[in-house]
């Protein structure tokens, strides 16, 4: 495998790395006919995301030589993110960017050439694997919003940095609601609320209905938004019921990118708070999904704050470890996977 990309197109594929370090520890890297493909799934298996560039995008691109194999290769997410971690390096000092795979060394040979003729050469030591798959279909998703990045990005831009979750739902007059999401105990000491409404005009479209909302990660979803700022394309939220995963999609004649996040599941109830905005309300969330067993807080001695804590933690996983992952192999088995490898990992 080797290809080459030129001109500004080095910070977009820097900029996809860095979306992608949100997210998981690894990066699968596979050559494909159509294009390259850059993938990764965090650890607890409930966020995934891909970007596939088109041939078109790179100068020089070719998949394999004749007669070889398919190759595919992980390497160390923050291995690869250290080369392209100065976006503002890239942009002004560097011209073009090698890349090719070395499998008789397993290496990953990434080649900045940049101005004044400086070469920097980084030789990145990767492991052999199968195919990274998710099981997700945007068609099968009720629920649609595409909007231009931007658009997003102003409204997320009043949450706080350290803002774990972020509800997104529709609210009175199909206006677009996102609102910081809290815990019961968050609540308990009043933590301040910060929410966003923005109007169906901005939307380029907007096919849900009045009263449905989903929970998911901030992080995540920012780290889609910068890229496709940045490369001024619209993003695409497909979702369904609450639990079930929400599909965040971009797609040019270059590129395309998919980031698939778990939700939260909520009571039945949660969507009349859309519908009585003044009177909006956080009810209790129902952490817990399948057979996962409820946790209470009066099963837990007060002075033992630390083992509710951890269960709490191991509830919430577990929720977005079942809410998002298909099976794969065995449909027998108690836990579905979004993704694996051939070293069964996850």
């Amino acid at each position: 495998m080797k290809c080459l990309v030129t001109g500004s197109n080095v910070k977009v594929l820097g900029k996809a790395v860095h979306s992608l370090s949100r997210i998981g520890d690894e990066l699968y890297l596979e050559p494909l006919e159509d294009g390259l493909s850059l993938r990764t799934v965090n650890s607890s298996r409930s966020a995934y995301a891909c970007f596939l560039f088109a041939p078109l995008f790179f100068q020089q691109y070719q998949a394999a030589t004749p007669g070889q194999d398919q190759l595919r290769c992980k390497i160390l997410m923050k291995s690869f993110l250290s080369v392209f971690r100065s976006l503002a390096m890239l942009e002004k000092t560097v011209e073009k960017c090698c890349i090719s795979l070395n499998y008789r060394n397993s290496r990953l040979v990434v080649q900045l050439h940049c101005k004044y003729g400086v070469r920097k050469t980084h030789n990145l030591s990767f492991q052999d694997c199968e195919s990274l798959q998710a099981v997700f279909d945007p068609a099968l998703c009720p629920h649609v919003l595409r909007a231009p990045a931007r658009v997003l990005v102003e409204a997320v831009l009043p949450f706080p940095p350290a803002l774990a979750e972020v509800t997104l739902g529709i609210g009175r007059g199909h206006r677009v609601i996102l609102r910081s999401y809290q815990e019961e105990a968050d609540s308990a000491v009043k933590a301040m609320v910060t929410e966003m409404s923005i109007g169906e005009e901005d939307f380029q479209q907007l096919q849900a209905q009045e009263g449905v909302a989903i929970t998911f990660c901030l992080k995540e979803f920012r780290g889609l938004l910068s890229f496709a700022e940045s490369a001024n394309l619209s993003l695409s939220i497909h979702f369904d019921a609450p639990g079930r995963p929400a599909i965040f999609a971009i797609e040019d004649s270059l590129l395309d990118g998919h980031f698939v996040l778990a939700t939260l599941s909520e009571p039945d109830s949660y969507p009349q708070t859309l519908r009585a905005q003044e009177e909006l309300q956080r009810p209790e969330p129902r952490l817990q999904a399948h057979s996962t067993p409820h946790l209470d807080l009066d099963d837990f001695a007060v002075d033992d704050m630390d083992s509710y804590m951890i269960a709490m933690e191991t509830t919430f996983r577990s929720l977005f470890f079942g809410s998002i992952l298909a099976p794969a192999h065995s449909p027998q088995g108690p836990s579905p996977v979004l993704a694996e490898d051939s070293e069964g990992e996850g």
